[in-house]
């Protein structure tokens, strides 16, 4: 069965007719073009899928294009034009990823984190990150750029 849906995706609305169980992930990957949103698991376990749906983290993989109606969704992709942004900055300066497999789900959790928390404890980047698998890194990087970042809006908002 087909559903029309009306998704506002990294700020462009996407007026679309989608099988009733499709999962988000695909809808993103598959209709809109929008890669950054691995498959790993299918089962909410890895967070490669990771998307904000109005401003929450949730797994994509795990969500129905059809529950997205009339909401918002940024992804991993929801950044400058040209260029990284901060957060993608500050991993790559850090070595915060090795394969890169986990990396976007792991950069939309990041700057939600640092959307509600500018200046998160050690735990509290932990916490926020916990959702995110990655079998390369041991986190330690990860949670370097996280420090990073925040350290350098920190900075910059001081000048």
């Amino acid at each position: 069965m087909k559903a029309p849906i009306r998704v506002e995706v990294n700020g462009k609305v996407e007026n679309e007719t989608v099988e009733a169980a499709t999962p988000l992930v695909d809808f993103l990957r598959h209709r809109l073009g929008l890669t950054g949103a691995h498959v790993g698991c299918r089962s909410a376990s890895c967070g490669a899928c990771t998307v904000l749906l109005e401003d929450r983290v949730v797994k994509s993989c795990c969500v129905l294009a059809t529950e997205a109606d009339g909401c918002s969704v940024r992804t991993v992709e929801n950044g400058p034009d040209n260029g990284l942004d901060d957060v993608q900055q500050a991993f790559v300066d850090c070595q915060g990823m090795q394969c890169g497999f986990c990396t976007p789900g792991m950069v939309v959790s990041v700057r939600a984190l640092l959307d509600r928390n500018p200046n998160p404890t050690r735990d509290q980047a932990r916490h926020a990150i916990a959702g995110n698998l990655c079998r390369c890194t041991g986190y330690t990087n990860i949670l370097n750029a996280i420090d990073t970042v925040a350290q350098r809006r920190r900075n910059s908002s001081m000048d």
